[in-house]
């Protein structure tokens, strides 16, 4: 079966990080999705194994030299016949190449041409470096994560990288794209990823303008500030995390506590917090994590066990679902979200730069490059 994408042709110019990555989201859901890789030279294998470089699954693959003439006409043949080029360089790297936004769009008018950078096409950072946590400091969000007293935690690369910068892009370019289909039309997509965190962080902006959230770490009610929402060292030197925040759902874990509420403060008396946590964290440690987890399951408590990488597909839940695929001889995190009629699917394993050469220049009717490209033919 085809994918929601089906039909819908990508150039993605080959980036690290969230670039690749909205690629990959989009290929999942079956789009054809051409990455341009750089060439190799003959004998030189690629940093990372191909096999293990997820966010380029479902991808085929050209290699071009983007410093000669003819690896920039090549790619500007593919531009022609393209719904939608991702680039994730600096601001201006493409228009020094000749593949900016105006060559671009001069070729083919239809074209979204999506951009993918940490602060910005332009601002006074602009051109300054940066990496997930740089970009998450100066929104706010990262400096509202964290226990009080410590320094803030970097969240893995979720929250900038993937969060507020590839997940934007792909609604920006499919938006962008429904769009060209009525006007004829195509446009540029700034995706920022401060930007995008800043869009994340709404909830939050308006609590504090509020008055129901402070700017201090661990005061707050999803911050692990409340009692009643984080995580719990159990008696096995493990985690439980709960979130029981409505009435309902408190009352149900001060169940399988075994807590009488009528010897606790009020749920939302913020100055009992503190002492509320501790003493939940003694009853926490009195048995195991998993002993907790199935004290709880069926119990509306919102309590789950906190599991490692290498556990979590293995959980109850994710097993039921499907939500990890073996594919290629490895396990991947299955295609999301879900379609009823036209599902995503894992249809090809992460290409060889150039691997697909011939087959993409025939495909999408773009014309062969006058220098054949070294180092490709003995991937193909």
């Amino acid at each position: 079966m085809n994918g929601p994408l089906h039909g819908f042709r990508i150039l993605e110019l080959a980036a690290i990080g969230p670039a690749p990555f909205c690629g990959a989201l989009l290929a999942d859901l079956g789009a054809d999705v051409v990455r341009v890789d750089r060439v190799l030279p003959p004998g030189r294998e690629p940093d990372q194994p191909p096999r293990f470089d997820f966010y380029n699954r479902n991808k085929r693959s050209v290699a071009l030299d983007l410093k000669t003439p003819q690896g920039i006409d090549t790619v500007l043949d593919l531009v022609a016949h393209a719904d939608v080029l991702l680039e994730g360089f600096r601001p201006g790297v493409t228009e020094r190449l000749g593949l900016g936004p105006a060559q671009c769009l001069a070729r083919n008018p239809r074209l979204v041409y999506g951009r993918m950078t940490g602060w910005g096409q332009d601002g006074p950072l602009a051109q300054e470096a940066g990496h997930d946590i740089n970009y998450l400091a100066i929104t706010g969000a990262l400096g509202s994560l964290g226990a009080p007293g410590a320094p803030p935690p970097p969240p893995l690369n979720l929250v900038a990288d993937l969060g507020g910068g590839a997940m934007y892009l792909a609604v920006g370019v499919l938006a962008a794209a429904l769009a060209a289909r009525d006007s004829g039309r195509g446009q540029v997509v700034d995706a920022a990823m401060v930007d995008g965190v800043v869009h994340l962080m709404s909830a939050f902006q308006a609590y504090r303008q509020q008055g129901t959230w402070t700017a201090n770490r661990g005061e707050n009610i999803v911050d692990g500030g409340a009692p009643f929402y984080g995580t719990y060292e159990t008696a096995d030197g493990r985690y439980v995390a709960v979130g029981a925040i409505e009435p309902q759902f408190y009352a149900a874990l001060l169940a399988v506590m075994e807590l009488d509420p009528a010897t606790l403060p009020p749920q939302n008396e913020r100055a009992s917090w503190p002492a509320m946590r501790e003493r939940f964290a003694a009853v926490f440690r009195t048995r195991t994590r998993d002993a907790w987890s199935q004290a709880a399951a069926g119990r509306d408590a919102c309590l789950a066990p906190v599991l490692t990488i290498d556990e979590a597909p293995a959980h109850p839940q994710l097993a039921a679902r499907g939500t990890f695929h073996d594919f290629d001889g490895l396990r991947h995190p299955g295609p999301a979200p879900r379609f009823s009629a036209t599902p995503g699917s894992l249809r090809r394993p992460t290409p060889w730069p150039g691997q697909h050469q011939a087959e993409v220049l025939r495909d999408w009717g773009a014309a062969a490059p006058a220098v054949v490209a070294a180092g490709v033919a003995g991937n193909t």
